[in-house]
């Protein structure tokens, strides 16, 4: 059966950003300078100036944010915090009924009971599984940079459809996995984690759908977890709790749109912390649906992060745990499944202390 999907469906339809960017921005997305998703004033493409080649990691990179755990000053900045030896899981369950963007499926089959055997003399019998779904883009999902992209050109002109560091969906194109930016050519993540827990913040249990939290609210976390001044570094997991996770048992209310951040802290994490990893309790983790009074952003935050910035996003987290430890610094871990050409990666991100 499927699941109410409100404030979404309408923006998937849209995500290549053309359609409702022309409905809030006069005539086509040219008109759209000084919009908050936008860099200058030069309408190069959707999202301001051409974002290509990557400043930072260069020309033809297809590893993006996840360079930064090449460097071993990065990786030891993480593996530091590890103190007490206590996990923290922060992924859901994988099942059938969880929470799913738009149409997205979960099929879960054990074929035959057993699978295969009785062998030998000792009689041994085994299971396997057969899953059918949206392997990268479903539950705790993994974000990776051949996920989203930015119509540029006329809709459907592949070769003006880009994505991180310029790479177009032409070059892209194949119907068996992507030809670039697959999740095999991201790095494995060994981060310092920081949690700023945007809810306390604004004192609720969960922010409201639509909503986005502003750099005031994001200084006031940090007073509040008493990280005032705190010092964010290059390659930082920075993690954001909207309180959204409370909703994850009840798909429909899950579903109808959710809290996020205001493109000032996106523009903050890119260019201020060059974040590592950004990641929340939300289906999309960063961008607030529908955007407040910007009717023409259609997960702008996750365009600007991903598509300008290449920076990873780790989505659907179970983070109210570590709120409620007041664990808001600490190891993050993580491996991308290395699946030839996926556009993100389902698995197990973890927080040790």
């Amino acid at each position: 059966m499927k699941r109410a999907f409100t404030v979404g469906v309408a923006l998937a339809a849209s995500i290549a950003m053309s359609g409702v960017v022309q409905a809030a921005c006069k005539d086509s997305w040219k008109d759209c300078a000084g919009k908050p998703w936008v860099d200058g004033d030069n309408m190069e493409t959707p999202m301001g100036s051409k974002w290509w080649p990557n400043a930072m990691w260069g020309a033809g990179d297809e590893a993006g944010s996840t360079n930064w755990y090449t460097k071993p000053a990065v990786v030891m900045r993480g593996a530091s915090l590890i103190k007490t030896g206590k996990v923290f899981r922060l992924g859901h369950d994988y099942h059938s009924g969880m929470p799913m963007f738009g149409d997205r499926k979960f099929v879960l089959r054990i074929p035959g009971t057993p699978t295969g055997g009785p062998f030998g003399k000792n009689m041994i019998v085994y299971n396997d599984e057969f899953l059918a779904t949206e392997i990268g883009q479903a539950g705790t999902q993994f974000d990776g940079l051949g996920h989203i992209g930015v119509q540029i050109g006329e809709n459907g002109d592949l070769e003006n459809m880009r994505f991180y560091n310029g790479f177009s969906a032409a070059q892209m194109h194949n119907a068996y996995g992507l030809l670039k930016l697959g999740t095999e050519k991201l790095h494995p993540i060994m981060a310092r984690g920081i949690l700023i827990d945007l809810a306390a913040a604004r004192g609720v249990e969960a922010m409201k759908a639509g909503e986005c939290a502003s750099m005031a609210d994001v200084k006031k976390a940090l007073k509040m977890q008493g990280m005032e001044g705190f010092k964010f570094e290059g390659g930082d997991a920075i993690l954001f709790r909207s309180g959204w996770e409370k909703h994850w048992e009840n798909p429909k209310a899950y579903n109808a749109g959710q809290p996020g951040i205001c493109m000032d802290v996106a523009r903050w994490v890119a260019e201020d912390v060059k974040a590592g990893v950004t990641g929340g309790d939300s289906w999309a983790a960063t961008d607030p649906v529908p955007y407040p009074n910007e009717p023409g952003c259609a997960f702008c935050v996750h365009a600007y992060l991903q598509a300008r910035h290449g920076i990873v996003n780790q989505e659907n987290l179970r983070l109210k745990q570590l709120a409620d430890a007041k664990l808001y610094v600490f190891a993050y871990t993580y491996s991308p499944s290395p699946i030839r050409g996926s556009t993100g990666s389902h698995g197990s991100p973890l927080a040790f202390h």
